[in-house]
C-alpha cells in the first residue's frame, strides 16, 4: 500500500526535480515544506482527477440520500464521520446535513473543496461551544452574548 504523502523540503524539488518527482511513484503526493511560506502539495494530475471524482460522487450520493428521505440514516452515521457532531442539538444536526449537501454539491461543481472544509470548521466550532456549558452560557448571555439572527440585508450593508 502506498503512503498518502511524504514530506520533502521545497529546496529538494528545486535542486533535484527529476528525482523528487519520481517519488510520486510510491506516494500519492509530496508535501513541499517551505520555510517562509505555507507548504505546497505536488501530485500527479490523474490522482487529482480521481480524488475529484470521488468527491463529486460522494456529494451526489449524499444529496441523493437526503432527497430520498434517508435523513435518519445519515443522522445516525454522522457521529462516525464527525464525532464532534454529537454535541450539536438535533435541529442543528439537520441544518448541518442540509448545508453539507448543498455545499458539497456546489464545491464539487467548482472543483474547490475549500467551502466544505470551511463549513465543517464552522460547525465544529459550534459543537465546541455546545460541549462547554460555561462557554455556552457566556456566549448566549445578553447583551454581550448571542444577539440573535442577522438578516441578509444587515450582512450586505
Amino acid at each position: 500500500m502506498t503512503m498518502a504523502y511524504e514530506d520533502v523540503p521545497f529546496s529538494e524539488l528545486l535542486h533535484h526535480p527529476a528525482a523528487t518527482t519520481r517519488r510520486l511513484d510510491t506516494v500519492r503526493a509530496l508535501r513541499l515544506r517551505r520555510r517562509d511560506a505555507g507548504d505546497l502539495a505536488l501530485m500527479r494530475v490523474d490522482q487529482m482527477e480521481r480524488d475529484a471524482a470521488v468527491v463529486d460522487f460522494t456529494s451526489r450520493l449524499l444529496a441523493g440520500l437526503v432527497r430520498t428521505e434517508n435523513i435518519a440514516a445519515l443522522r445516525q452515521a454522522l457521529p462516525e464521520a464527525l464525532p464532534w457532531s454529537t454535541f450539536l442539538p438535533a435541529e442543528d444536526v439537520d441544518t448541518l446535513l442540509s448545508e453539507l449537501v448543498d455545499t458539497a454539491r456546489g464545491a464539487a461543481a467548482l472543483d474547490n473543496l475549500t467551502p466544505i472544509a470551511l463549513l465543517l470548521t464552522q460547525w465544529k466550532h459550534s459543537a465546541e461551544i455546545y460541549a462547554d456549558p460555561a462557554l455556552f452560557a457566556i456566549l448566549t448571555r445578553e447583551p454581550d452574548g448571542d444577539l440573535g439572527s442577522v438578516s441578509v440585508s444587515e450582512v450586505t450593508e
